[in-house]
């Protein structure tokens, strides 16, 4: 672990998109110290002014200070992100080492059930649970929630498979380890840097599926600051107010591009495969030129 530590740190795209990330994260945390007003506090003489020194970039139509309300749904977003994958990279990685290590039976079971699920559209499931349980952030936690941990799973399970037939495995076993401390002392800490990535890149992908359901209207609800429901309350403003949509906009995209950039870092530190067919390319690259 000390070796991908000291590669990260001399890696200049790492750390740039780490840094990047680390204040995407920082701002809604800092939001109650760093955001001019109260996000939910109404200002009725002052209704949709584009700036202001007291609201710097400017009102929504209900005369809410619109930078307050971009820091502070930074903080839903992040949060549910955060808690999503939390639970399905929780619930996908332990069913994911059950089937690859113990195989037989149970690999069978959770696979066919695994498979079940992928069979679904996800984004389609998501809505339909929404729609049936009601609009609220808990209910859109749990209808993701179901639905995300498969891809954590069929991958653990991949890695495990893998290793688990490793001479340092056996090593171990022949050493005194128990299955269980098999397991948690020699194959997730292998498996750990791999799922790392996967984490990472699904940030992204997870804060895009929270922000089409806001914008439905199935996520967040009023008067909760939340950047896919600040999108939906500008639509009916884009000709006379673009910047309604335009700055949420931004502001997810932003945080999309940053955390996939920084797993593709991560992927090109962690993963060794990946490195050997860098280097390869990049010699057959030298070789041509030479040549």
């Amino acid at each position: 672990m000390n070796y991908y530590v000291k590669k990260a740190l001399r890696d200049p795209q790492f750390m740039l998109f780490f840094a990047l990330a680390m204040i995407l994260i920082l701002i809604p945390v800092l939001a109650p110290w760093i955001a001019p007003n109260d996000p939910i506090e109404n200002d009725y003489s002052n209704l949709m002014i584009p700036h202001s020194d007291k609201y710097p970039l400017g009102t929504d139509q209900i005369g809410r200070c619109f930078l307050s309300r971009l820091i502070y749904a930074g903080r839903t977003s992040l949060l549910i992100v955060f808690i999503v994958i939390a639970i399905s990279a929780g619930v996908g990685i332990l069913l994911g080492v059950l089937a690859g290590y113990l195989g037989g039976k149970v690999d069978t079971l959770i696979t066919r059930f695994t498979d079940i699920v992928i069979a679904v559209p996800h984004t389609v499931f998501v809505i339909a649970l929404v729609s049936v349980l009601g609009p609220g952030l808990g209910n859109t936690i749990l209808a993701m929630s179901l639905v995300s941990w498969t891809e954590y799973c069929r991958v653990t399970r991949a890695l495990v498979l893998s290793l688990k037939q490793n001479t340092y495995v056996e090593e171990g076993r022949m050493g005194g380890l128990n299955e269980l401390q098999v397991i948690t002392r020699l194959i997730l800490p292998n498996v750990f840097p791999y799922l790392l990535v996967l984490i990472t890149q699904d940030i992204g992908a997870k804060l895009l599926t929270l922000s089409g359901l806001s914008l439905l209207g199935l996520a967040s609800q009023p008067p909760t600051p939340e950047w896919g429901y600040m999108l939906s309350e500008g639509r009916q403003f884009m000709q006379s107010a673009p910047r309604l949509i335009v700055y949420p906009g931004m502001t997810i995209v932003l945080n999309v591009v940053v955390f996939n950039l920084l797993g593709d870092s991560l992927r090109d530190i962690l993963d060794p495969r990946f490195i050997k067919k860098k280097t390869q390319r990049r010699q057959m690259k030298l070789w041509k030129e030479s040549t």
